[in-house]
C-alpha cells in the first residue's frame, strides 16, 4: 500500500481497520529518489473510525454486562468493547456522535434506574451517568444529537407510560418528558434528528399494543398517536434512518415470535407499509440505524438464545441478511450507534 504527495499531510487509504501497519518515507526529485527511512512505530487503524454500532447487556441464562461493536464498513463478527458498571437486562440506548448511553433497565437486584455512558471512539468500560426518573426495564429508547428520550417499561409487574430526557453531553438524572398513549413495556423506539416514534408494547401479558406513539424530541409533553402497525406486537426492535423507521420481528399478540418487518416515513403520519423478512423468527432484540444500513441483532427464539445480527438497507425494501454475530448470544439487550437517524 502506497501513496504519494507534494506536502503533508499524506493520506494513505486502502487500510484494514484493526491491522497493524509501519511506515518508510521516500523522498523523489529531480535528483531521484532518497533511500527509504527507517520504519515508523506501528500504527493500528481504529475499528471504532466512522459508522459503528454497539450492543450492550442482556440476558443468557443470566443478566451480562458484556458491550460489543461492529463497524459497519468491516467484514465478520463483532468486538468486545468493555464492559457495563454492572449487568443490564431490558435496557434502552441512545447516542450523539462522541457518547453512547446505557439506560440500563434490570440489574441482579431486579429494575434499576442505572444509567451508564461511554465515549464511543475509545474502547473501555462504561462510567455512571447518572440515574431515571423511576424504576424500570423494557423501556424503548433515542435520541437526537443532543437529548436521549426513554420511554415505557416495567416496574414489578406495573407496565409503565413515563417518557424520560436526559442531555448527553452531561451528566446527570432523567427528567420527566411526559407520558405515552399507554401503560406498557416491550417497546422499540427510532428517531429523525426532530421526531422519535414508540412502537408496540405490552399492555398487560395477554394484551399487545398496535400503536405507534410520536414525540417531538426539542420539546416535552405526552406522545400524540402516530399511525399503527400492522398488528398488535411487542419486544420488536426498531431501526431508522433520519427519514425512515424499520420495525424489525418482535412476539405477535399471542406472544409467537415472528420475522415481520415493516416501515413508516417518520415525518408524516400513517400505518407502516411491509418492508420484508428478517432471517430469523425472532424476539426481545435489538437494533439501530448505522448510516445507510439498520443492524439488528441477539434475541430469542425456539428456546435458544440468539447471536446474529442481521442488516438492511434502510432506503429499500427486502429481506434481512447476515451481518456476523454478537459475543454473546442474548436476549432483551440494547444497542445505541454513532451513525443512527437522529444524527441525520
Amino acid at each position: 500500500i502506497g501513496t504519494s504527495g507534494t506536502s503533508s499531510p499524506l493520506v494513505v487509504t486502502g487500510l484494514t481497520n484493526g491491522t497493524s501497519y509501519t511506515a518508510n518515507v521516500w523522498a523523489i526529485n529531480a535528483f531521484g529518489t532518497s533511500a527509504p527511512s527507517g520504519a515508523s512505530a506501528s500504527f493500528t487503524p481504529s475499528l471504532l473510525a466512522g459508522n459503528v454500532i454497539y450492543f450492550f447487556g442482556g440476558y443468557s441464562g443470566s443478566a451480562v454486562n458484556t458491550i460489543d461493536f461492529r463497524n459497519v464498513a468491516s467484514t465478520g463478527n463483532a468486538s468486545d468493547f468493555g464492559d457495563l458498571t454492572s449487568v443490564s437486562e431490558g435496557g434502552a440506548g441512545c447516542a450523539s456522535t462522541t457518547r453512547g448511553i446505557a439506560v440500563k433497565g434490570k440489574n441482579a437486584s431486579g429494575q434499576s434506574r442505572d444509567i451508564d455512558y461511554v465515549t464511543l471512539q475509545t474502547t473501555g468500560n462504561a462510567t455512571d451517568f447518572g440515574d431515571t426518573s423511576r424504576q424500570r426495564s423494557q423501556m424503548g429508547g433515542f435520541s437526537n444529537s443532543t437529548r436521549g428520550v426513554f420511554g415505557g417499561g416495567l416496574l414489578g409487574a406495573d407496565r409503565q407510560n413515563r417518557i424520560d430526557y436526559i442531555t448527553i453531553a452531561s451528566t446527570g438524572n432523567g427528567t420527566d418528558f411526559g407520558d405515552l398513549q399507554e401503560l406498557k413495556r416491550g417497546v422499540s423506539a427510532s428517531s429523525s434528528t426532530t421526531r422519535g416514534l414508540f412502537f408496540g408494547g405490552d399492555i398487560d401479558g395477554n394484551t399487545k399494543s398496535n400503536n405507534i406513539d410520536r414525540i417531538e424530541i426539542a420539546s416535552t409533553g405526552n406522545a400524540a398517536n402516530f399511525g399503527d402497525l400492522s398488528a398488535t406486537r411487542s419486544v420488536t426492535a426498531a431501526v431508522s434512518s433520519n427519514t425512515r423507521a424499520v420495525v424489525c420481528a418482535g412476539g405477535n399478540g399471542s406472544g409467537d415470535a415472528v420475522n415481520i418487518m415493516e416501515y413508516v416515513t417518520i415525518a408524516s403520519l400513517g400505518n407502516t407499509t411491509d418492508f420484508g423478512d428478517t432471517t430469523a423468527v425472532n424476539y426481545d432484540l435489538a437494533g439501530d440505524g448505522c448510516g445507510t444500513l439498520g443492524l439488528i441483532g441477539g434475541g430469542h427464539g425456539g428456546g435458544s438464545y440468539f447471536n446474529v445480527m442481521e442488516s438492511i438497507t434502510i432506503a429499500s425494501t427486502g429481506n434481512g441478511s447476515d451481518f456476523g454475530d454478537l459475543t454473546v448470544g442474548r436476549r432483551q439487550l440494547g444497542a445505541f450507534s454513532s451513525a443512527h437517524g437522529g444524527l441525520a
